[in-house]
């Protein structure tokens, strides 16, 4: 195991960078500290061929276990659980060649904007900056930039198979809020963080999850979140409880439902029922793309 240990700090980080040289002396320092821990990890991914190509490919599985990620008190323990749950329940759902491909460097497009002058689409993929926060990402972009994207991975809570939101992240550009302001526009003003959230619940009802979480403030893992007067730059919790949320006993993490609350038209006021049709269209749309998206890469049953 100390070979494989060594063997994995040289494919997941960049040796000529001295800061990646040192998080990779950290790395090996620790997986030796949990080396029969990581043991079975390592036995995990050799159990199946799907898994040993995915691990082949993937080199972060092992240090992710072994740094402080995904959620506040973590353990290796628990992150090594989350893992196996994450990768064991997409291998049952998804073909072998797309379930390797999303392991680490695949892209699938689950949704696409008939706008025909701008190219708007979103997909899975696994992000290995945001490895930090998930295991899988819906990602978002306009013309090739990012416009939003939710990072996740899926577990089993209480038996049934719940996806985890780790992190929720907007664009990084100078004109970010002109950005976000044009396409909430084209979106019949329906707000681009909940669209990208939309998109995450139709991917999970796609998937057969039967439970959403996501990581609150007191959950999330870092705290980048947070300004140097401690005070929130992102309230996670406020935007979890409008889209339906609520806190769990854990405080960590809030729970959300599986498909976005919607308004019926007597709730709606009557100058803006034509702006609320049209956005439902809009989004029956995005829920039909998906789901036949992700039915296209599962197993056949």
């Amino acid at each position: 195991m100390i070979a494989e240990i060594r063997a994995v700090a040289r494919r997941a980080y960049r040796w000529e960078n001295p800061r990646e040289r040192h998080r990779a002396v950290v790395f090996m320092v620790r997986g030796l500290l949990h080396r029969k821990q990581l043991r079975e990890l390592y036995d995990f991914f050799q159990k199946t061929e799907a898994r040993k190509k995915l691990y082949a490919r993937n080199p972060f599985p092992l240090e992710q276990a072994t740094r402080s990620f995904f959620y506040a008190g973590s353990t290796v323990s628990t992150r090594m659980k989350l893992i196996r749950e994450h990768y064991a329940y997409l291998e049952d759902r998804l073909n072998p060649e797309d379930f390797v491909s999303l392991g680490y460097d695949g892209i699938h497009e689950i949704w696409r904007s008939a706008d025909a002058d701008m190219d708007w689409y979103a997909y899975l993929k696994f992000a290995p900056g945001q490895r930090k926060e998930g295991l899988l990402s819906v990602m978002m972009e306009v013309n090739h930039v990012t416009l939003y994207q939710i990072v996740f991975w899926i577990e089993q809570r209480d038996g049934q198979p719940t996806l985890v939101i780790g992190a929720m992240q907007g664009p990084n550009t100078e004109d970010a809020q002109d950005f976000v302001r044009e396409m909430t526009k084209r979106a019949h003003r329906f707000r681009t963080k909940n669209l990208i959230l939309y998109m995450t619940q139709a991917v999970a009802r796609a998937l057969g999850v039967q439970r959403i979480f996501a990581v609150s403030n007191a959950g999330y893992y870092a705290n980048n979140h947070l300004r140097r007067d401690r005070k929130l730059k992102t309230d996670f919790g406020v935007f979890w409880e409008e889209a339906g949320g609520w806190q769990t006993e854990d405080k960590r993490f809030y729970e959300l439902p599986l498909t976005l609350p919607r308004k019926t038209m007597e709730e709606v006021p009557t100058r803006k029922r034509a702006v609320y049709r049209r956005r439902f269209a809009f989004l029956d749309e995005v829920d039909a793309q998906i789901a036949e998206r992700i039915q296209a890469i599962l197993q056949d049953r």
